[in-house]
């Protein structure tokens, strides 16, 4: 029998199950040669009195092969820890492990917990040093005489020993090198024993033990075991309880309570030996330990915290998630990011406001069922921080198809877990009014324009490369006539295609698209935008985090915000780290306030003006794109900005949106002002309620002009589809786009 072969510890996760002690019956030749100094001379002594079993030589010690048993210092990487993530307010939102584990001081451990784990596994533990050499005699002559293994051999430091060795191994050769059954391996945790027993004191090394051990149903650490069985912290166990997870760390797989009756039987069992041997050394009394095995297991099975699959705020979770993934300030490498999240133990403060949030997501859930086949999402986002304060969608986050989860980030790019995204249709008219704007126009000017467009050459449109991209064989039309003299006011209320067409071809493709680039517009996808000349009627896909920070920085005055999702991480050691909002002066802010101007007129003169305003300052663009594919509304106050867009995630082309039913109600067709103009209006109103009102700075009237706009009789110079609050869209081929 080998003396160094003991119960001992479950591994680490991916381990456990394979690598499990599991009791010899029989002892073979040779079993022991160990080489001892000083500190094991008695042993030899002792082992030689005892019965050989099973065959001749069964244990040899010796002092003569001169094998090192000198200290040798133990590298301790931190642990792997749990990071939280917190909302705004400081609320938990996520969790993101690796390994189950929150590590705590032993103060935060109920003594009979210390006592139970001292009992069963190292009774003597604040007595011997770094090996027990009386445990490790006891232990033999009971596992010679036994034909099994009965007890450990292992003191409490070598256990932690082991299991530092274990959590530290990468490949799978080093894992299975950490639990190999030699005596190399058990000369090396000798070693590293005797070193850690010299640094640290028998209170830190048992705080450093309860927190590395595992103790079944993937929870690392008496803390966690303490929540995952019985749904309290560690402070709180009481006899039964503690003597339960004292009993479990022996054989964790065995006795793991999710495995079914049987296991909770061998736990059950585990537990009251732990007590009867807690009454043997007089660390409670016979009649507690009768009182506490009288007692049903009581295993909670309390869920795991997850992953953003766990969080009231899963869209917002997983763009923090790729935040720090696709980060590089947060490590070189896709795999120490990774480690730095799933390890770290870190504490995440983030942008989401719960308030914020809350109006979101009953604005959408008011309009849109998450069984309809349509998705509606929105962001809201924060002019002058670019911090983004809601992510919501009509869809819940998962993976049942059934129940129309959805697994992708339907609010964000890509590179946050997003898909494709939807064509943003004429939300993307407010950059070619910018570059308007920015080249001298003043809102009342502009000029007369048919009901159809058609480029007048090739070259009529170049992109940024100064390739002729113009397509005179393809005519542009609004949605029911509505020609006649726009100004960029008008033109803009009615969200006049043609207008919009012969405007881009005045200003330059490329000029519009470098003022798009400048407010953070790319496409969803990641893809490089689409350069063509209908542009500004949105055909390139976006996310409502994209559109809503390009708007947040027109409602900041011209200052362009990175989206911004993470303000404070704090590591495991307490170092606080803040992040601050990345900003850039991407407009002349008259220029942004004329912008300002002019759209906020969309609310009472233009296609929202059947939906109405928010009862302060707001500007926005509906946008509908062809056929009805997609529709969104993109609007801001100074104080905060939004995004919402409606689709369906089958495929926008293949399944447009008309004739069809959404939160109930059907639709004949679905426009920019029909559904997603009203979800923004309710939000805003909502979250913003308490928040003081901040005015629109004034118009320039001596550089942009001034006025009202139309006739000045209130009428609109647009088509009919201005006063239904449709948008007016483009007829093109697949050329086009």
């Amino acid at each position: 029998m080998n003396i160094f072969d003991e119960p001992g510890q479950g591994d680490a996760s991916g381990w456990r199950r394979a690598h499990e002690p599991k009791p010899r019956k029989s002892v073979g030749k040779n079993a022991v040669r160990l080489v001892g100094a000083a500190a094991v001379a008695g042993l030899l002594v002792a082992a030689l009195a005892l019965p050989a079993v099973g065959g001749t030589g069964a244990v040899i010690l010796t002092a003569s092969d001169g094998l090192n048993l000198k200290a040798e210092d133990l590298k301790e990487p931190p642990l792997a820890e749990k990071t939280t993530v917190l909302d705004a307010r400081g609320n938990q939102i996520a969790q993101f492990y690796e390994e189950y584990r929150e590590v705590i001081p032993l103060s935060q451990v109920a003594d009979v917990m210390k006592k139970a784990i001292v009992s069963i596994e190292d009774y003597r533990f604040y007595e011997h040093g770094a090996i027990d050499i009386e445990g490790t005699i006891r232990a033999l002559a009971k596992n010679l005489s036994s034909g099994g293994v009965a007890q450990g051999g292992s003191s409490i430091t070598q256990q932690y020993v082991k299991q530092v060795l274990l959590n530290t191994a990468v490949s799978t050769k080093d894992k299975n090198k950490a639990l190999e059954a030699s005596y190399a391996r058990k000369l090396n945790e000798l070693r590293y024993a005797m070193a850690v027993e010299q640094k640290y004191s028998k209170d830190q090394i048992l705080e450093k033990y309860l927190n590395i051990a595992y103790f079944g149903a993937g929870a690392n650490g008496v803390q966690a075991a303490a929540k995952r069985f019985f749904g309290v912290n560690a402070s709180e166990l009481d006899l039964a309880q503690a003597a339960t997870l004292a009993g479990a760390v022996q054989l964790p797989n065995s006795t793991d309570p999710e495995g079914g009756r049987n296991n909770q039987k061998r736990l059950l069992q585990r537990r009251n030996v732990v007590l009867d041997r807690m009454a043997e050394l007089g660390k409670i009394t016979p009649e507690e330990a009768k009182a506490a095995k009288a007692k049903k297991l009581g295993y909670k099975g309390t869920p795991r915290p997850g992953g953003c699959g766990a969080s009231p705020y899963p869209y917002f979770c997983m763009y923090v998630r790729n935040e720090i993934l696709n980060n590089p300030r947060f490590g070189k490498t896709e795999k120490a990011r990774t480690q730095f999240l799933n390890r770290g133990g870190l504490t995440i403060k983030t942008t989401i406001d719960p308030k914020m949030q809350a109006a979101a997501e009953r604005a959408i859930r008011k309009r849109v069922h998450a069984s309809d086949n349509a998705v509606a999402s929105e962001a809201l986002v924060q002019p002058g921080t670019g911090m983004i304060k809601a992510m919501a969608a009509s869809r819940k986050f998962g993976n049942n198809e059934r129940r129309h989860e959805m697994s992708f980030n339907v609010v964000a790019d890509k590179a946050h877990g997003g898909g494709v995204g939807f064509q943003a249709g004429s939300t993307f008219k407010t950059f070619t009014l910018i570059t308007a704007l920015k080249k001298g126009m003043k809102i009342n000017d502009g000029f007369t324009v048919g009901a159809g467009y058609r480029a007048p050459g090739y070259s009529t449109f170049k992109n940024c490369k100064g390739e002729n991209i113009g397509a005179p064989e393809h005519t542009v039309t609004n949605d029911e006539g509505g020609g006649g003299f726009k100004t960029l006011q008008t033109g803009t209320w009615g969200s006049v295609n043609t207008f919009f067409m012969e405007l881009e071809q005045r200003v330059g493709l490329c000029d519009t698209v470098q003022t798009a680039k400048s407010l953070g517009i790319k496409r969803s996808d990641g893809l490089p935008l689409q350069e063509f000349e209908t542009f500004t009627l949105g055909i390139n896909e976006m996310d409502p985090v994209t559109v809503a920070t390009a708007y947040a920085a027109i409602g900041a005055r011209g200052k362009y915000c990175a989206p911004m999702a993470i303000t404070q991480i704090t590591d495991r050691n307490g170092k606080v780290t803040d992040y601050q909002p990345q900003c850039r002066e991407a407009l002349d802010p008259e220029v942004a306030d004329a912008t300002a101007h002019i759209l906020s007129g969309v609310f009472t003169k233009g296609t929202m003006r059947g939906v109405g305003g928010i009862g302060r300052d707001a500007a926005g663009k509906t946008g509908t794109t062809d056929e009805q594919a997609t529709a969104w509304f993109a609007g801001f106050t100074p104080d905060l900005a939004g995004a919402v867009s409606i689709g369906d995630p089958r495929g926008s082309t293949a399944h447009k949106l008309n004739r069809v039913t959404i939160g109930g109600a059907y639709y004949p067709s679905v426009f920019g002002a029909t559904i997603p103009g009203p979800i923004w209006k309710d939000t805003m109103i909502a979250a913003l309620r308490g928040v003081k009102a901040t005015p629109f700075q004034p118009i320039n009237k001596s550089r942009f002009g001034g006025g009202g706009g139309g006739d000045g009789n209130g009428v609109i110079h647009g088509d009919r589809g201005d006063r239904t609050g449709r948008d007016n869209v483009v007829v093109v081929t697949p050329e086009d786009q």
